[in-house]
């Protein structure tokens, strides 16, 4: 997960496929400004199908646009993203988002996130967080859960979702009821 900015885009070959045709991609020259989570080194470049219609994703080349990103590392400065991957304009995230990439994500790594696509839905155990912007918000997968909460363990070992600018308190983590 790093924070980049796209500087320069080339379609190169990444091997062969099954019947010997070469395989394209476009690579992303990017400039990383921080890295949230991944390998020890910066990541260089990013890679993708070369177009939507085979999941690829386009990012603005012009060095302006600051973009977050998740998608795999090969732990050798590079990166793959496709269509399933969270790519967002740093400037599309809202204040709790960005503010949580440097705390509040992080604990909620041991938790599991279920989706509820359509109501009622059901937590299976205490170290899960029932996330229901799709059903609840019309089919939205960047509603009021995505944009303004956090699924973080408590020190009981159950999660919760959690909202708020500042760090968790101890009595909210001390909470044994979610």
């Amino acid at each position: 997960v790093i924070r980049a900015k796209a500087v320069s885009a080339k379609e190169v070959d990444s091997g062969n496929d099954i019947y010997g045709n070469p395989i394209k991609r476009i690579q992303y020259e990017i400039k990383q400004i921080k890295m949230f989570k991944g390998p020890d080194q910066d990541i260089e470049f990013i890679y993708t199908a070369p177009s939507t219609a085979v999941c690829g994703r386009l990012l603005d080349t012009g060095g302006k646009k600051e973009y977050l990103i998740a998608g795999k590392s090969e732990g050798n400065g590079k990166m793959h993203i496709t269509l399933c991957d969270l790519v967002s304009t740093w400037d599309s995230l809202t204040p709790t988002q960005k503010k949580s990439l440097n705390q509040r994500y992080q604990m909620g790594c041991e938790c599991k996130i279920s989706r509820c696509l359509s109501i009622p839905c059901y937590v299976s155990s205490s170290d899960e967080c029932l996330w229901t912007d799709w059903a609840m918000e019309k089919n939205n997968v960047d509603g009021r859960q995505a944009k303004h909460y956090a699924c973080i363990k408590r020190s009981d070992g159950s999660c919760a979702w959690y909202r708020g600018m500042a760090p968790p308190k101890q009595e909210f983590l001390d909470i044994e009821d979610p």
